[in-house]
């Protein structure tokens, strides 16, 4: 009975990384890298209580994205992407200079550039 409930919960998993992977890469400004430091004002005129809450929403997706991501390493799906996606998502100290670091390889360039091309928009620029 268990073995159904995983393979269901890795479908869904590699059906969302399909999706939503690209659809975050695609809606990322072209400059979201360009910048020496991030800004930190998300959700602006929005009262405390809201953005505590989206906060905690979008960090709990981003750990359901990581996690997923780790297990595609070894299932199918796109893990090493969903991974980033999942980091990219949630916060904590030094972010922006590891989603940086990342950015900065080449290949993870190229083919987060190669989904936005598809999708008609800007290269990143680094």
């Amino acid at each position: 009975m268990m073995d159904t409930y995983t393979t269901i919960a890795i479908i869904i998993l590699y059906i969302a990384s399909l999706v939503l992977v690209p659809w975050m890469l695609i809606f990322l400004p072209s400059d979201y890298f360009a910048h020496e430091e991030r800004e930190t004002c998300l959700w602006k005129g929005d009262s405390a209580i809201i953005k505590s809450f989206l906060i905690f929403l979008k960090n709990l997706v981003g750990t359901i994205f990581l996690i997923a991501g780790i297990a595609m390493l070894f299932l199918p799906g796109q893990g090493i992407l969903t991974i980033i996606a999942g980091l990219f998502l949630m916060n904590f100290p030094y972010k922006y200079k590891i989603e940086k670091w990342i950015i900065e390889y080449p290949i993870v360039l190229k083919s987060f550039n190669k989904i936005r091309q598809k999708a008609n928009k800007e290269p990143f620029s680094i």
